[in-house]
């Protein structure tokens, strides 16, 4: 049934949908029994391996650490290659991959912030999250600095991202440097003037879209107060909270809220000073606002000073409405975190609407639903910006699905060139600076050694500190690949 030639695959994207789109491969009956032999080659155009976990997600969550161990155990196994610092339509065409490799699926992500289609989103000062989330993160293609000279800023979003970027524009910058925050994150941080962050959604408190344990950790950081506006949870009927008692995720969030507000009512009430979650004094605020629709951002001179919302509620069947009442705040910086949106890859079929590449059960799709032999999509970028691990792991057993019916079914177009090695050489030839996976745990290594050679504000050691300028990184890891290469000849 199949042929006596590896199949060879390669998968554009090394973050959590490109990995797992190969592990499942590895994992299907025909390759684990050896029926079928797989070459799989994942390229990214970072230097490094993780995508959107290294690179956005906030560096304070712990459980961050068990992904990229996850996907650090699958590539480090050495049955899967890893090919950074390599642009798919730049440093390698698709009739290059073609012509190398049976298959080729897009595992690209979304890293574009989606549109808020307000007016006065595009004055100064008015930011996408996504875009501040890199920064905080160190990639390499965003700036170094960020202007943080606002005191207050709007968050407009009821997501995890939005959540994200309110942390960490609220928490102290001392408190960061028990993560992985590069040098100009920490110092940036460290002289912002924010005293006030926003988050604004448009539904209720229990139609978030924040996780229990998001949730609670917005208090966690020392000196930030948790503000609720106790209008906001008043025209919730009884009705409504036997829903929410209904449903274990939006029980434990909204107990939360309520914990929170009633002991911001208990101290107002008492003419006590306003503390942090943990006694102490309060350096910054972190305003919850719910039941609010953006409607313009404010502007003067071409900058943002401020955003007016129309007050919301659900109707008798449940429906967002508005009330016709606006409400103004004062700003001087605004971010709006509702969702991402994925871009469009050179020659891929593209839907822009939707900010996806056209597919149908991941096989690649051009004109009404014609599939392109051999052409393949996983993850964000094949379903949209919805959905956590489990979801890519589900969308990789699809695309892995569709791509073996069509092995069995020989209607893919064997590679000509069948070198394992070509397209390294052809890298080479173009003089493109690849890293590999050796490179990778060089640089790893390299960011280790620097956190633990630096201590966080209690004198600990740091877990690592990153590397920013991509020259750097490609630096290291080149290094490392020749440090490899000369101890195994």
């Amino acid at each position: 049934m199949f042929s006596p030639q590896p199949f060879r695959l390669a998968v554009i994207g090394a973050g959590p949908a490109g990995v797992y789109a190969a592990e499942t491969l590895a994992r299907t009956p025909e390759v684990k029994s050896g029926e079928l032999e797989v070459e799989c080659d994942i390229f990214d155009a970072l230097p490094t391996p993780f995508g959107l976990i290294r690179y956005g997600v906030a560096p304070d969550h712990p459980r961050i650490k068990g992904i990229i161990t996850a996907l650090h155990r699958i590539l480090g196994r050495g049955d899967i290659r890893f090919i950074g610092d390599v642009e798919f339509g730049t440093d390698l065409t698709f009739e290059e991959l073609h012509e190398r490799y049976d298959a080729v699926i897009f595992a690209t992500g979304a890293l574009k912030d989606a549109d808020l289609d307000v007016p006065g989103i595009d004055l100064e000062g008015s930011f996408g999250a996504a875009d501040f989330v890199a920064w905080y993160d160190g990639n390499p293609d965003y700036p170094r600095t960020w202007p943080l000279t606002a005191e207050h800023v709007a968050m407009i979003g009821n997501g995890n991202v939005a959540l994200d970027a309110a942390r960490m524009l609220s928490k102290s910058a001392d408190e960061l440097l028990r993560t992985e925050i590069p040098a100009n994150v920490y110092e940036g941080l460290q002289d912002a003037a924010t005293t006030d962050v926003h988050v604004f959604g448009r539904r209720g408190p229990a139609q978030t879209k924040f996780s229990p344990l998001e949730t609670r950790e917005l208090a966690h950081p020392r000196g930030v107060q948790i503000v609720l506006d106790p209008r906001d949870f008043e025209q919730i009927t009884d009705a409504e909270r036997e829903v929410i008692r209904a449903d274990k995720r939006t029980d434990q969030i909204f107990a939360t809220f309520e914990g929170w507000l009633a002991e911001q009512q208990r101290r107002e009430a008492a003419g006590d000073e306003p503390t942090d979650a943990h006694g102490g004094p309060v350096q910054r605020r972190l305003h919850l606002h719910f039941w609010h629709r953006p409607v313009e951002v404010l502007g003067e001179d071409g900058t943002v000073v401020g955003m007016r919302f129309e007050r919301t509620r659900l109707d008798d069947g449940g429906a967002l409405v508005g009330t016709g009442e606006m409400v103004d705040y004062d700003l001087g910086a605004v971010y709006r975190a509702v969702g991402y949106h994925g871009s469009e890859l050179p020659g891929v079929p593209y839907d822009p609407r939707r900010g996806v590449i056209t597919n149908e059960a991941g096989r690649v799709t051009r004109g009404v639903g014609e599939p392109i032999p051999g052409v393949y999509a996983n993850g964000w970028i094949k379903r949209g910006p919805v959905g956590l691990i489990g979801a890519t792991k589900s969308d990789a057993v699809e695309t892995i699905s569709s791509l073996m019916t069509d092995i069995k079914d020989g209607v893919l177009t064997p590679a000509v060139d069948r070198d394992a090695d070509s397209v390294l050489r052809l890298l080479d030839d173009k003089g493109v600076a690849y890293t590999t996976w050796d490179g990778w745990m060089a640089l790893d290594a390299h960011e280790v050694a620097r956190g633990a050679a630096a201590t966080d504000a209690d004198g600990e050691p740091r877990p690592r500190i990153k590397v920013v300028e991509r020259e750097d990184m490609v630096q290291v890891a080149r290094d490392g690949m020749k440090e490899t290469a000369d101890s195994r000849s």
